[in-house]
């Protein structure tokens, strides 16, 4: 009797592990689920909001317009923010009363409610860079004023919001 206790004790240790050595595999190196904190990605994403980021999406590819991604903060590296990508290396982005141009023409934002924006002139994105900016523009501390997004601090690729349940969706 007490050796089918003994080792289903040690069955139940062993799958505590593997699950353990899983989820820590999972988190490192494929998905982690980052909490929204601000008001910048509104009304896509609200503060407090949950997304899934894919962090081998970039290791097979590269960002590209419209994505949003999570990144270590160029002025904090202790924290980590989520923005949306604007333009990628080799574009020329500025934005002209409220309005974003990519390589001199309109760069369509079906997504924002929020234009009011600073004017930038035309600055090329240069390799192993992004231009990046939240779609709450008065509000959103961007590449507006911090400048380019060095690509070694993007983390991944969010592509799902999976809380709260009712906002629950695939994000472009």
């Amino acid at each position: 009797m007490a050796d089918k206790k003994k080792s289903g004790t040690r069955e139940l240790i062993e799958t505590l592990v593997v699950a353990l050595v899983l989820a820590f595999l999972i988190r490192t190196f494929l998905f982690e689920s980052y909490q929204v904190q601000g008001f910048s990605m509104e009304p896509t994403l609200h503060n407090a909001d949950r997304v899934l980021v894919n962090k081998l999406a970039f290791v097979f590819g590269k960002p590209t317009t419209g994505e949003i991604i999570v990144f270590k903060s160029p002025v904090n590296p202790k924290q980590d923010w989520i923005k949306r990508v604007i333009a990628i290396p080799g574009e020329t982005v500025s934005v002209k009363n409220n309005v974003v141009y990519i390589n001199g023409k309109r760069y369509p934002e079906p997504f924002l409610k929020y234009r009011k924006s600073i004017n930038v002139s035309p600055r090329k994105v240069p390799p192993g860079y992004l231009w990046v900016e939240g779609d709450n523009r008065p509000i959103s501390y961007d590449s507006r004023y911090f400048g380019m997004l060095p690509q070694k601090n993007v983390r991944g690729q969010a592509f799902l919001l999976w809380w709260p349940l009712n906002r629950f969706r695939w994000l472009p």
